[in-house]
């Protein structure tokens, strides 16, 4: 025992091979692994013995790998020595060895014991299938962009059907025959209100800030910086406001929504549904899109005030604006059809996030990884859709003269 502890540590710190540590003449049961080869007759002889388990470290193959691939040798011999007892490492090391043979169709002799030969055989016994492997394989530009084109008609043609779906589910509402409870209605019209008044207030307050200081930049040259009131005023009544509380509600709610619907199509609730012949448009996307719609205009006249707030602070503290007269500038620059404007844009954008939200959850796959790409492109294309939409209703403005 002391010397086969003496062997084991000698090994350990490399001061001798594994095979000298391990076939001792000394120590007759021993427990280490024993991997040596040598060349006869053109023949590689590989003897194995000693004690084979996982948590040891491994000969390394790779030397003998190359001596198979050697044009010299003709045949392979398989021996074994003190062999006591092993597991799947000494099989793995059998079969990396069996298999380079035969890619050479070397002649292999097998002398070890029945088991190994039987293992060794139902290794092989399977054919690996073709096309059973995986393959990554790299696409290149042109590739990626053919595909994305040739797959933009399916995906629009599927959209326009969840469309179809969302406006034929409207109108079951205005009839009263839509399957959408009242309680899921009132959460919807929870989480979109009061759970997000925190975040709108910080975020357009510090808007107004930011866009009192723009303005100040250059109307403090002409000296007319009671338009710092106007501009702050007109920009998040009429636009800005509206754009703040949809990329708010597009990170928080179109996301949330994405994930919950994603995840009860993993989970097969929707499938469920439709079983039961409930249609999932109007229980699951129709609630939380009419909340929306009629959450985001009032959280946007929420925003407006927050932004005045901001900017009335700046024109106030840092302009030397007196407070009324920041007031009367405000309420006599500012139109309310500004404001309108500003509900118009917040309605539909409202709309938009709560139709890239429920689409992307609607259409998820059925794996948490495609919960979380759903999450993402719910998010994006909430934000790209609100851009689009505030480009179409402020051209359409400029040429009605609004």
């Amino acid at each position: 025992m002391i010397l086969e502890k003496r062997n084991r540590e000698a090994y350990k710190s490399g001061s001798i091979p594994l095979n000298q540590a391990a076939t001792n003449p000394m120590n007759a049961m021993t427990t280490q692994k024993i991997f040596h080869t040598t060349h006869t007759q053109n023949r590689l002889v590989i003897t194995l013995g000693g004690t084979w388990h996982r948590d040891e470290p491994n000969p390394d193959i790779t030397p003998v790998l190359a001596r198979i691939e050697d044009p010299t040798i003709a045949g392979i011999v398989l021996n074994e020595r003190d062999l006591t007892t092993w597991d799947s490492s000494l099989l793995v090391l059998l079969v990396a060895i069996v298999r380079t043979s035969e890619q050479r169709k070397l002649p292999l002799e097998n002398n070890l014991q029945e088991g190994l030969k039987r293992l060794l055989a139902l290794s092989f016994a399977v054919q690996k299938q073709k096309g059973s492997e995986r393959v990554h394989k790299e696409e290149g530009l042109f590739e990626r962009t053919g595909s994305a084109v040739l797959n933009m008609v399916p995906a629009f043609k599927d959209f326009l059907e969840f469309i179809g779906d969302v406006l034929l589910a409207l109108w079951h509402f205005l009839l009263g025959r839509a399957t959408m409870r009242k309680q899921d209605f009132v959460q919807a019209l929870h989480e979109c209100s009061v759970q997000a008044l925190p975040i709108i207030s910080i975020t357009n307050v510090l808007f107004g800030l930011i866009l009192a200081f723009v303005g100040a930049v250059q109307l403090l040259q002409f000296g007319v910086q009671i338009y710092v009131a106007g501009l702050v005023g007109i920009g998040m009544l009429r636009v800005m406001g509206a754009i703040m509380v949809g990329i708010v509600m597009s990170g928080r709610i179109g996301a949330a929504y994405a994930a919950l619907l994603g995840t009860m199509q993993v989970n097969e609730e929707i499938d469920a549904l439709t079983t039961l012949g409930i249609s999932p448009v109007e229980f699951l996307v129709l609630p939380r899109m009419l909340a929306l719609i009629i959450m985001v205009p009032l959280l946007t006249i929420y925003a407006d005030c927050m932004g005045i707030i901001g900017g009335y602070l700046v024109g106030t503290l840092m302009l030397n604006i007196a407070p009324m007269e920041y007031i009367n500038a405000t309420c006599s620059m500012v139109k309310v059809s500004q404001g309108i404007i500003g509900l118009v844009y917040a309605t539909m954008f409202g709309f938009v996030i709560a139709i890239a939200g429920c689409y992307q959850g609607m259409r998820c796959g059925r794996s948490a990884q495609a919960v979380g790409q759903a999450t993402t492109t719910a998010v994006v294309h909430a934000i790209v859709g609100i851009i689009v939409m505030t480009a179409i209703i402020t051209i359409v403005c400029n040429i009605l003269g609004v």
